[in-house]
């Protein structure tokens, strides 16, 4: 059974359970390619809030998200998720906790070719896990230039203090593939949540 008709038939039989919206962020530090995977994953044409950079990070890239990022897609008839991408850089921070209210879960993404990415990734991690005690899996993104991929997640995991439940991949944020990949771990992760919650209430 292909990974999608195993998330409808799931969300399916917990959807009586599951009548929030479903809300997941989409962050990470300056370029590690948010805007890119919402981009890469929405059926309607993202709305974004991306503005001209003047500082010394326009030799990385010439815009970057100020407020959010904002994205749909639909799984089922009666399955729609919302795509927010947030901020990278510390000065939107603001932004960050306002984004989080009401998610089910999040992901995050570190750029595997700027060395300082996944220290301002572990910031951000810390502060969304403070948010709220929601799924979230680990996407590493720019690792066309890597020698050898399974040690890169190996030191991403390793420097964010990941425990081995929590999903490490190589996630190429323009391949729709990879990217509906990591979201699907969020929602089944999630559906695991809500069985594991109403089996302890019954």
């Amino acid at each position: 059974m292909s990974s999608r008709a195993r998330m409808v038939r799931r969300q399916r039989s917990s959807a009586a359970r599951a009548a929030k919206p479903l809300k997941i962020v989409i962050t990470g530090p300056f370029a590690a390619g948010k805007t890119t995977m919402i981009k890469t994953i929405s059926e309607v044409a993202i709305v974004g809030t991306d503005r001209g950079i003047t500082d010394d990070t326009k030799a990385v890239k010439p815009r970057t998200t100020v407020a959010l990022d904002f994205g749909r897609l639909t799984f089922a008839d009666d399955l729609t998720l919302f795509l927010f991408g947030t901020p990278g850089q510390r000065r939107f921070e603001v932004m960050w906790e306002i984004l989080s209210e009401g998610m089910i879960g999040f992901v995050l993404l570190v750029n595997a070719a700027v060395e300082r990415s996944t220290a301002e990734a572990r910031h951000i991690l810390e502060t969304f896990k403070e948010y709220a005690d929601v799924p979230y899996a680990v996407g590493v993104t720019h690792l066309e230039g890597a020698e050898d991929v399974d040690a890169a997640l190996g030191r991403v995991r390793t420097e964010l203090d990941l425990p081995e439940e929590i999903l490490v991949t190589a996630c190429d944020p323009r391949d729709k593939g990879d990217v509906k990949d990591v979201l699907l771990h969020i929602l089944f992760a999630v559906l695991d949540r809500l069985e594991t919650a109403s089996s302890a209430a019954g």
